[in-house]
């Protein structure tokens, strides 16, 4: 019989819209109603699907909508997203999703997330210019020399440093930028693509999951929590520290044996095809490591540092990023004297090569269109809400990780989901006698754990680049997510009694 062959990442997120859509006719519709500052004229703007009412914006309003979070936290603007107000739902008019919206639900997340695609095709685009002036290859080639018989300080390195960018501002879909640079890397250091995309997915995944002081986890959910987002702060530093480990050791031990017998590797059956993918096609001529190739890939460097800043500092966001690879590419342009015709059709087949990634990040966000749309998300977290009432310390924290590794799937956005769900969940710790900062940990932990799989989150992007299947990923991630699922519940239940 013909082996079946594992649908590719747009089939599999199509596969997805059907069940979303099927749900949305069995799922009953809701809504909580929302809570929203308007800085312009200092107002609170109640909404639902019937319209929006203006409210005085004081601590009075919120006493009494019992919201309970500081005026401040919204005046700041600490909390820039509408909330849902506690209390409030109520079932409404079914809006089932039929056949013209499932069809129109990918066009619709193409068109939502404009700015992501827009900057992965100026990435790759940047790249395919870099990689024409010989800079990678030459690079790569001093850097395998220095790490001869150090190869481990390259996956060491590497996923610690994306995973500080994720713990600190949140450093994920940015890393898409990555894969083209450090496959032909760790290739050649006698790894395989499932190593490059650990360490750079792993890396930036076990960061999110475990934020310390991510603004768009950690903060906007303490504050959505009405608590101090410094609340656990230690607890949670002590926690990375433990799970990046976790992740090093893990993608090590796989490393180590994929280098010692290549067909211990998950993807070998690929092996050819990906090294001749990625891999340079001049190996047999030694480009040298001269000082405008090493300009090159300094400027290279300095848009991935010049963009951190950005967004760190300057409230910059995906248009800002997008501008600065640009500004990078023509840059390395005049400096190598690129022919005007040549970088063009350059820099335009490397975005073409991206072109089918930028596509599975619009159709992921279609399937949470259709459950916006459908007005199903509020339902599940009513229920869900509902599942942890009266539970004992300890089932109720655990049992709280469960329920937001299944919202997850519903909402993967993690500041959406936290502006969502924490006026709902965490006040339910107020029944338990525990601090809301525990229901903050079970949010960012269930959040963390699902995404490392989440069809609907970056996973199938990374995997496109990569061109590694989602059930090889599932085969080399299943292990490493029950031993940091043990390490997650652990942790909740002994801060319970700290």
């Amino acid at each position: 019989m013909k082996k079946i062959k594992f649908p590719t990442a747009q089939t599999v997120l199509l596969l997805i819209a059907v069940f979303v859509a099927l749900l949305t006719w069995v799922v009953p519709s809701g809504e909580y109603d929302r809570l929203a500052y308007n800085k312009d004229d200092n107002t609170f703007i109640r909404s639902n699907h019937l319209g929006a009412i203006n409210l005085e914006a004081n601590q009075k309003t919120l006493n009494d909508l019992q919201v309970k979070i500081p005026i401040d936290k919204f005046t700041s603007g600490a909390i820039y997203k509408p909330i849902s107000i506690p209390g409030t739902y109520k079932k409404i008019d079914a809006k089932p999703q039929g056949f013209k919206e499932l069809v129109l639900a990918p066009l619709k997340g193409i068109i939502q997330v404009a700015d992501i695609i827009i900057l992965v095709l100026f990435i790759g685009g940047l790249v395919a210019i870099v990689n024409f002036t010989g800079a990678f290859e030459a690079g790569i080639s001093k850097l395998s020399e220095l790490l001869l018989g150090k190869e481990y300080i390259l996956i060491i390195a590497i996923t610690l440093l994306i995973a500080l960018g994720g713990t600190s501002f949140g450093f994920a879909e940015e890393t898409i930028a990555f894969y083209p640079i450090l496959i032909p890397i760790f290739l050649a250091a006698k790894y395989d693509a499932m190593v490059a995309l650990a360490c750079i997915f792993v890396g930036s995944q076990i960061g999110c999951m475990m934020s310390t002081i991510n603004p768009f986890s950690t903060i906007i959910a303490s504050n959505s929590a009405g608590i101090n987002w410094t609340t656990g702060l230690y607890e949670r530093v002590i926690l990375f520290v433990v799970g990046l480990s976790t992740c090093i050791f893990y993608i090590i031990r796989y490393a180590t044996r994929v280098k010692n017998n290549p067909k211990k590797s998950i993807i070998y059956d690929q092996k050819i095809e990906i090294e001749k993918l990625f891999s340079f096609k001049n190996t047999s001529i030694k480009i040298e490591f001269n000082s405008k190739l090493k300009l090159v890939l300094t400027i290279f460097i300095l848009c991935f540092v010049v963009m951190v800043y950005g967004v760190s500092n300057l409230d910059w966001w995906f248009l800002e990023m997008t501008g600065v690879f640009f500004v990078g590419a023509i840059l390395i342009g005049f400096i190598c004297k690129i022919n005007e015709a040549t970088f063009v059709d350059t820099f335009m087949k490397g975005a073409g090569d991206l072109l089918g990634v930028a596509f599975i990040i619009g159709l992921a966000r279609g399937v949470t269109v259709l459950m916006e749309n459908g007005l199903i998300s509020d339902t599940l977290l009513f229920y869900a809400s509902s599942f942890t009432d009266g539970m004992p310390k300890v089932i109720f924290i655990n049992a709280m990780l469960f329920v937001y590794t299944g919202l997850t799937f519903f909402i993967p956005s993690s500041s959406g989901m936290a502006v969502l769900t924490m006026p709902i969940m965490s006040p339910l710790a107020d029944t338990v006698s525990l601090g809301r900062e525990h229901v903050v940990n079970a949010y960012l932990l269930g959040n963390g754990l699902f995404n490392f799989i989440n069809p609907t989150g970056l996973i199938l992007a990374s995997l496109a680049v990569v061109k590694v299947g989602y059930n090889k990923w599932l085969k080399f991630m299943i292990p490493l997510l029950i031993i940091l699922t043990i390490i997650s519940m652990l942790f909740l239940t002994i801060t319970v009694y700290l």
